[in-house]
């Protein structure tokens, strides 16, 4: 089925808490009465979502009238503390939280055949992949599951949220592993802001052939953007059942979160707030969301003052380390020498996506780690302190801009908002 309960923003809206509050009111009201609701919003790595908030906001409503669940989709990433539930959460009870892991505790709804996968990667990629979520979406005995999530451009799924956050968010091992590294061997400059993509080819499969013993799902998805003064503000509001909503509102944010430019960038300064990128695994957006901006032989300035890991899970963490961000051709042939990375092909994609394959200079001032831990996997070591005072962050303005001595970057507070790249990359 694909139905849509309400769309709504532009380029220039805003949507405040009040308006949202509106439109949620009205989806229940259609959606009818609920005895178990499952509510599957982004971990705490999304908080710029505007997710947060929504899942308060339909706690509020549901509760007395349902029996409420909340499990962030992780993926792959850590937990959630409880402090950062109850910032992300405000008003939400930290007991109704379930914690999720994409090695275990899993249901296994079907396999999308190598066939299948051969012929939308273009003979890249032939392999089957197992399609496995949390068991908890299937044996809850829930009414409905919403899925509250942001729809921003992506390395992966080439934007990001709507069945993702079902096959990625909660979903299993092999689904994760296969699907990213599907991406990475495609090419993340052929997916990145587009809304057919592979992987997203995969997900709809999915719902199309293997999500009988799954509840029905209703999306409820944003589009973010910054505003003027540097304010966060809500776009676009878009749910419903189906692929209609994700279309409707992947056009929006193609529209407010990718900026394309008309001249490469030589020198580009990426900011990293500390109290969301704490890995490299999640930081490496710097990378990956300005790599096709960056000029050949340009500079990528990271300043990543909370960073202190490379993975979010110890057994990425090592192969990180292990193998380093040196380029698509050295980590497919690393997958050939190595097993335990052939058995962990979400580490092999997130090599490639972590890399400037050769073109350009990524310097990475990380708070937490050492110089010889930085330079290890391939990158430049930067004095965070030295850099921080050179070029004064909370100062600068986004986008291009001059340092205080003078000196012409491109500045990005936060790289999971949008995506940099040349307006020549997307004639189509």
């Amino acid at each position: 089925m694909d139905r849509e309960h309400f769309h709504e923003g532009g380029e220039d809206a805003e949507i405040d808490r009040r308006r949202a509050g509106e439109l949620l009111d009205a989806m229940l009201e259609r959606l009818g009465p609920m005895r178990r609701v499952l509510l599957l919003p982004p971990d705490g790595t999304r908080a710029h979502s505007g997710a947060g908030e929504l899942t308060a906001m339909l706690h509020e409503r549901l509760a007395g009238r349902a029996h409420v669940a909340i499990m962030p989709a992780l993926g792959t990433h850590a937990p959630m503390t409880r402090a950062e539930i109850e910032r992300m959460f405000p008003g939400v009870p930290p007991s109704l939280f379930q914690v999720r892991c994409f090695r275990s505790g899993l249901h296994r709804l079907g396999t999308v055949p190598a066939s299948f996968i051969r012929t939308i990667s273009e003979g890249r990629m032939e392999v089957p992949i197992a399609c496995e979520v949390d068991r908890l979406l299937v044996e809850g005995g829930w009414d409905r599951i919403l899925s509250i999530g942001q729809l921003v451009p992506h390395e992966v799924a080439g934007i990001s949220n709507h069945n993702k956050n079902l096959y990625i968010g909660a979903g299993g091992r092999d689904t994760i592993n296969k699907t990213h590294f599907l991406g990475a061997v495609y090419g993340m400059e052929r997916i990145m802001g587009r809304a057919r993509s592979p992987v997203r080819a995969v997900f709809d499969y999915a719902d199309e052939h293997l999500a009988s013993a799954l509840p029905e799902v209703t999306y409820l998805l944003t589009v973010r953007a910054l505003a003027a003064g540097g304010r966060l503000v809500t776009r676009g509001l878009f749910a419903g059942e189906g692929s209609a909503c994700f279309h409707r509102g992947a056009d929006l944010c193609r529209r407010v979160n990718m900026s394309l430019l008309d001249r490469p960038l030589q020198r580009c300064v990426v900011w990293l707030d500390p109290a969301e990128y704490r890995s490299t695994w999640l930081g490496n957006k710097a990378i990956y969301r300005t790599r096709m901006a960056m000029a050949d032989g340009g500079e990528l300035v990271v300043l990543a003052p909370g960073v202190s890991r490379f993975g979010e899970d110890p057994g990425i963490d090592r192969l990180i380390r292990r193998h380093g961000y040196r380029g698509t051709a050295e980590t497919l042939a690393s997958v050939g020498r190595d097993a335990e990375l052939a058995d962990d092909l979400s580490a092999a994609a997130h090599l490639i996506h972590g890399s400037s394959e050769g073109r350009f200079t990524v310097r990475y001032a990380a708070g937490g780690l050492s110089r010889e831990e930085v330079e290890s996997v391939g990158f430049a070591w930067g004095d965070l302190d030295e850099l921080v005072h050179r070029y004064e962050p909370a100062r600068l303005q986004e986008g291009w801009t001059r340092t205080p001595g003078g000196e012409e970057i491109f500045f990005v507070s936060n790289p999971a908002l949008g995506l940099w790249g040349l307006r020549a990359q997307f004639a189509d």
